[in-house]
This record gives structure tokens, C-alpha cells and sequence, in this order.
């Protein structure tokens, strides 16, 4: 439970720090896909806030991927090494899915999105547009997370157990 709890924290230390290398320092639209409409209309295109920010985003933007792929490996090593039963891993995937996604509605959709002011920092002319209303504009989104994540966690479980 250790091991799923780390690996769960892990992908939310990835996960947001990919958020803060695209939002704070990179500012790149691409990063901002999942974003409502009326914020996507207002965000420049590619704006440097200060020499050498685009460059200290990639560096975050790759250490929060080697961070995702770390708690993955964490995750499926110990598993293998505890040889741990199908429905034992099944489930500590299932939770650090579903717990990233978690962290994700409440984190970013709540939070950053709806009631701080994140956003409105990085991106002063999107003050007006963030607020509460915004909560759940992406839900079918998570909709689909939620159950895209059960066929990838069954597989990763049954590639486990080949091991």
C-alpha cells in the first residue's frame, strides 16, 4: 500500500509540475488543449515572460515526465518483485489513476481554474473569464479517463503477472 500511495503521489507531483513548466514558463498553447474556450481565445501566442523561461519549462516539463514514468516503474517493479496477485495490482493502478484524475478536478478544475488566482497570474486578461462557473467544463473528459483507466489498468496487471 506504501508503494501505491508514493506512486499515487508521484503522478501529482508530475502532473502538476507539467502544468506550471506549460502555464508559468513555456506558454505555449499546446499545453493549454484542455482549457475552456473563452481562455483559450485569450491567451497569446507563445509570449516569453523572461529570457530563458521557455528553457527552464522544458527542464520541468521533462523532469515531471521522467516523474510519471518513475511512479509507473515504481509501481509495476514492486510488483513483480512482491509478486503481487492480478486484482492487488489491478488495484494500485486503478488508485493511482483514478487518484491523479481526482487530483486533477480538484486541483486544477477547482482550484487553479475556478476559485485562485493561477491562471489570472500568468495571463492577467483572462481575470474576467476564470471563476467558478467554469467547474465541469471538461467533465466528459473525465468521464472518459475514468474509464479508459480500467482497460489500461487490467492490462498492465496482466502484463505484471507475465513476469
Amino acid at each position: 500500500m506504501l508503494v501505491t500511495l508514493i506512486s499515487t503521489l508521484l503522478l501529482m507531483l508530475a502532473y502538476f509540475l507539467i502544468l506550471y513548466a506549460g502555464v508559468g514558463f513555456i506558454q505555449n498553447k499546446k499545453f493549454f488543449g484542455s482549457a475552456p474556450k473563452e481562455i483559450l481565445d485569450l491567451i497569446p501566442e507563445k509570449q516569453e515572460r523572461f529570457p530563458g523561461a521557455h528553457v527552464i519549462g522544458w527542464i520541468l516539463a521533462v523532469i515531471s515526465f521522467l516523474i510519471f514514468a518513475g511512479a509507473f516503474v515504481l509501481g509495476i517493479f514492486d510488483a513483480i518483485k512482491n509478486d503481487l496477485s492480478f486484482i492487488k495490482i489491478f488495484l494500485r493502478f486503478i488508485i493511482m489513476l483514478y487518484g491523479m484524475e481526482i487530483f486533477d478536478i480538484g486541483l486544477f478544475d477547482w482550484v487553479l481554474l475556478s476559485h485562485s488566482n493561477f491562471f489570472p497570474h500568468f495571463y492577467p486578461q483572462v481575470k474576467e473569464v476564470i471563476g467558478p462557473h467554469l467547474f465541469g467544463f471538461n467533465w466528459k473528459t473525465h468521464l472518459i479517463h475514468f474509464l479508459v483507466y480500467i482497460p489500461v489498468s487490467v492490462l498492465i496487471a496482466f502484463l505484471c503477472r507475465l513476469f
